[in-house]
Formats: C-alpha cells, structure tokens, sequence
C-alpha cells in the first residue's frame, strides 16, 4: 500500500479529551476516530491491526479443536429473562420493543451469546455421543456503558471472541477448560503482549474455575495481586492470602470493658476520630444475609470485607448486605452501632481480629460504643478465616514471599459455568442408559479490541507506538526520501514490488514531504521496520533498515534489501511464534 492511497490522518498534538496514552496514540497515528461517547470508527491501519489480531485468535481456536459458528446480535429478550440476565445486566443490556406487522416483539443487542449458543445446542444436541465439544465466533458484542472511557477500552460497542464447551461431565470440562487456557497463552504471545494469568472467582462448579488474563500497565482498571517469588496472582476478588489463624492476643487482658456515648457516630471513621485511635484498633461488625440468614462479619476497622471468601468460608451461594431492619432486629440498635458482644445471630471473623487488643467496636445500642473489647474474653472466638481483601505485604498463601499489587488490562477471560444455562434453557443430552442431564458448559471469552488498545498503552515510546511484528498495521515502511528524483523512485518501487511478491506487508510513504516530516509520522505508526532509500546511501549503493523498537541502522546493499528485510520479517514472526 501506498501512503497516498491510503487513509492515514495523523497528528501532531495530543487530544485534549484523550486521557491515557494507548487512546492518545490511537487518535494521533490515525487508527481510530470517535463516532460518539463508545462508539469508534476504526481507520484502515486500526482495523488491519484488528483483523490480524482476530486471525491470530482464530488460528489458535482452530488448533485447540474449536468450530467457528457466527450468532445473531439481534437477540430475543425472552431468552435473558429464562436464565434471569436481564435483570442481572439491569441498564447495561441495550434492549428495545419492535414491531413486525401486527406483532410486538422485545429485542436485546447481545451483551455476549451464552443464551443464544445454549438455545442452539439444545436443538442440535441430543445423545453423549455429540460430546464435547467447542464453539466460537468472533462478533461484534453491545452494551450500554454508563461511563465509556479510555478510548475502545470501555466502549458500547465492541469486537469479541466468545467461544462456548460443551460437555458431559467435569472431566471433560477441565479438558476443555485447559485446551482454550493453553490457547489464549499461544495467542497473547504470538500478539506480542505481556501478560499474567490470574486466578479469579470460581464458577458453580467450584475449584480453581476461573482465570483472567490481564496486561500489566500502569493505567489499567484491575488490581492484581501477585507473588514475584513464586508467580502467584489474583485479581482481587480471588486472591488469598498466606495468613493463618494467629494466637488471640487479648483473652487475659485485665482493661475494663466501658460504654461510651458516640452520638450520630455510625462510621468506623468517625468513632475513630472521636475516641482519637487508629481505625486498626477497632472490631468492625458487618451483618449479611447469607442463603437468607443473618450472619455478622468481623473484620479490623480499616480492612474490607472480600464476598467471594465470605461465600466461601460460609458455604452458600447467596450473600448481600442486610438491610436495616434486619440489622436492627439482630443487634438491637440502627446501622452503624453492631458490635459481636451481644449480637443475635452467628458471626465468623478475619484472622486479624484475633490480634486486635483493647479494641473498639459497636455497643448494639444507639449512639454507643465499647472499648477495652478483647476477642476470646468479651466473645467467644474460636475459629478464624481470611476474609478480607489481600493488602500490598500480605504474605503469599503458596510460598515464603510477600504480595504485592500492580494495575492491568483484562483482555480474556475463561470460566467454568457448569449447568446455569442449560438447566435454563433445556440444554440436555441422553447418557447410555438414555437418562437425560443437563449439558455442562464452559466460556471463554478474548476481547480484540483490547489485544490491540493493551499493545498500544504498552508498546510505545515519546514518539509513538512501537507495533510487534504480527500484528502490526504493516510489517515494513518504506521511505524513499525525494519522490521527485527518478533514481531514488527506481529502487524505492523495485524493493516494494519485491517485498509484495515476497508476502511482506509493506507500506510505502510516497508523499511529496521532507524526511524529518516522513521520520515523524513513521515513529508515531510505528511500523516495525523502517526501510529508507535516497540521500548519501543512493550514492553508496546502500538502503538502510532500521528497528522500530531501537538500535543502530543496518546499511544493506540495495540489491539485497528485499531478501534482507523479508528475512527479517520471518525471523521476527517466528520469534513470537515460538514464545507460545
């Protein structure tokens, strides 16, 4: 392609609107353009970027042994309201009535397909024989984005692949399971990305059910909790800490229990304040519903209690805050005043309570608090747990080393769903005593857009973006320097035609512009390899190839540039190939 014919609309400034970089180099190196608030246009380099990054994906879904379909995104509603997902998205599913001769009918723009493919299997499949299996699209997904952001981060409109296994028993699942895990490896490292699997909240199945795979960066939405160490890592919700039930610290304490008066003092950081001690020294008590019963959770006053480990140490499917009247009917006082002295129901507690001494906590009273409250004295506590989110020095729950937190970028996901959706939607098959079950299920989802979004706020310099071979808009620019001189032109068309024939995608800036002008906009593309002809190396029978990513200039002959470069090509590609 030549730049002259193609759409290319780079700038020099940085977008005011444009708040990380990944968005801001996007916009200036001319890949995308906004439409509206989550909505872009991706330009032709945007979108050959795209595409080749969905190529990728494809081929390793296909090596794993996965067909590709291609579903609707027009959905019936009725579907979402048999698994209850439409409730469950509430504002994020875009969904509206139509009318089709004299029938009114509700449709939803599919957020993902897991309704759909589960509506399709249960029409197709019928016997064990038909098992397992995997399917997958690649397809464009829709959600209402209540704060669209950080460019085609976080946008309604978005390219997704979502592939779905089928299966009889949990054997076959955690086969599948593994298949579509080693794929997503091989494809984020043939994109050229760094990334970390991290453990996440398990399916209903139960285990170690859920990965997310996320891109370390500074600007990314998701905690992640890791151990350099050993290579642990969690996203928050899912990681454990190597905590374990500590000695109570305070049961022969000899301070008095006292009330105090603490009115309108419903924070633990206002009774904190008031009494002038740290939040750490004070016995927070939350009340849930757990399966529909009330259970108190005690955590130290400056930690937050972690849902997932709360479900978990609880062994229920079901948990929520309670709400105020039965948190007054179990403590006898409004919210903000529970405290485990008196408390009406069950609690479990943090390991760390049971090192708080002389502590603070709720009076089940209005307007009053207890302090000189010891755990093992003032309340029995026998047993503890870890329950609370993993904090940075936390130690590692597989080996010696200390946690620690860095931000990133979801670009996968792989869970296990067991039987929610075909229970649902009749999705069952026969055994070989013709009994029927229901179909046990697993997602595995890869967001496109954000391979290519991940690599942009990742891969770059002052400059510009810095592309990895395989998915790079084009794998070489190639620069003649004056487009007016006949001899530099002469050369500057034979190495392009040679690099089309040899497969190479190459992209020739052929404008009537000065080199610095050309150089610029070459940095801030960030095509991998650079090919200049013209000048000085004209006279000395020399083209020079440059690394997008840094280093010297090699000085090729000019017969051999197109077998030079093209081998170079190969060679890089292979590269990232053989890291997967």
């Amino acid at each position: 392609m030549r730049w002259s014919q193609s759409l290319i609309p780079t700038m020099k400034e940085v977008p005011s609107d444009a708040e990380i970089p990944s968005h801001q180099l996007m916009l200036r190196a001319g890949l995308i353009r906004q439409l509206m608030a989550g909505a872009y246009t991706y330009l032709p380099l945007g979108y050959r970027a795209i595409r080749k990054a969905a190529e990728i994906v494809r081929q390793e879904m296909d090596n794993a042994g996965a067909v590709e379909l291609f579903m609707p995104a027009l959905q019936p509603i009725e579907l979402f309201e048999r698994t209850g997902r439409k409730e469950a998205f509430g504002n994020v599913l875009i969904n509206f009535p139509i009318k089709r001769r004299d029938q009114q009918l509700h449709m939803a723009l599919g957020p993902t397909h897991e309704e759909v493919v589960t509506d399709l299997m249960s029409k197709l499949i019928n016997s064990y024989r038909q098992l397992p299996l995997t399917v997958y699209q690649i397809q464009t997904k829709f959600r209402n984005e209540e704060r669209p952001r950080f460019g085609v981060l976080r946008t309604s409109e978005f390219l997704m692949k979502d592939a779905y296994s089928f299966g009889t028993s949990v054997e076959q699942l955690d086969e599948s399971y593994q298949k579509m895990y080693d794929a997503y490896c091989r494809i984020y490292s043939r994109c050229g990305l760094e990334y970390i699997p991290v453990e996440a909240e398990s399916g209903p199945i139960g285990g170690d059910a859920s990965h997310e795979f996320m891109i370390p960066a500074q600007n990314g939405e998701d905690s992640i909790v890791r151990c350099e160490s050993c290579g642990y890592a969690a996203n928050l919700e899912r990681a454990d800490t190597g905590r374990s039930q500590p000695e109570i610290a305070g049961k022969d304490s000899s301070t008095e229990m006292q009330t105090v008066e603490t009115p309108g003092m419903g924070s633990i950081e206002a009774v904190a304040t008031f009494l002038n001690i740290e939040t750490a020294k004070m016995i927070k008590t939350l009340v849930y519903l757990a399966d529909g019963e009330p259970v108190g959770v005690l955590l130290r006053g400056d930690h937050e209690a972690n849902e997932g480990k709360l479900r978990r140490a609880l062994s229920v499917t079901d948990l929520e805050l309670a709400d105020e009247e039965t948190i007054q009917k179990v403590t006898g006082a409004p919210v903000g005043f529970a405290g485990p002295t008196s408390l009406k129901c069950r609690f479990i507690a943090d390991h760390d309570v049971a090192e708080v001494v002389d502590g603070v906590t709720g009076a089940n009273a209005v307007d009053q608090h207890l302090t000189g409250v010891n755990p093992g004295r003032d309340f029995d506590l026998t047993e503890t747990f870890d329950l609370r989110n993993a904090e940075e020095k936390d130690p590692c729950p597989r080996c010696e080393g200390k946690l620690s937190f860095v931000h990133g970028i979801e670009v996968g996901h792989v869970f296990k769903l067991g039987t929610k959706y075909s229970s649902s939607l009749d999705a069952d098959y026969l055994d070989e005593k013709e009994q029927r079950h229901p179909i046990i299920m697993g997602c595995y989802g890869i967001g496109v857009n954000r391979i290519i979004a991940g690599l942009a706020e990742t891969c770059h310099d002052e400059n510009g973006l810095i592309w990895p071979m395989t998915v790079a808009p084009y794998e070489v620019e190639l620069i003649p320097l004056n487009v007016k001189d006949e001899a530099v032109m002469q050369e500057a068309n034979r190495i392009y035609d040679e690099l089309k024939e040899a497969g190479v995608d190459v992209l020739m800036d052929d404008r009537d512009a000065r080199p610095g002008f050309k150089f610029k906009d070459a940095d801030l593309v960030g095509i991998p390899l650079k090919v200049v002809v013209g000048g000085k190396g004209l006279k000395d029978g020399i083209a020079e190839v440059k690394w997008r990513k840094g280093g010297d200039a090699d000085r090729i002959p000019l017969a051999e540039a197109s077998q030079h470069v093209t081998q170079l090509v190969r060679d890089e590609k292979q590269r990232l190939s053989g890291n997967s």
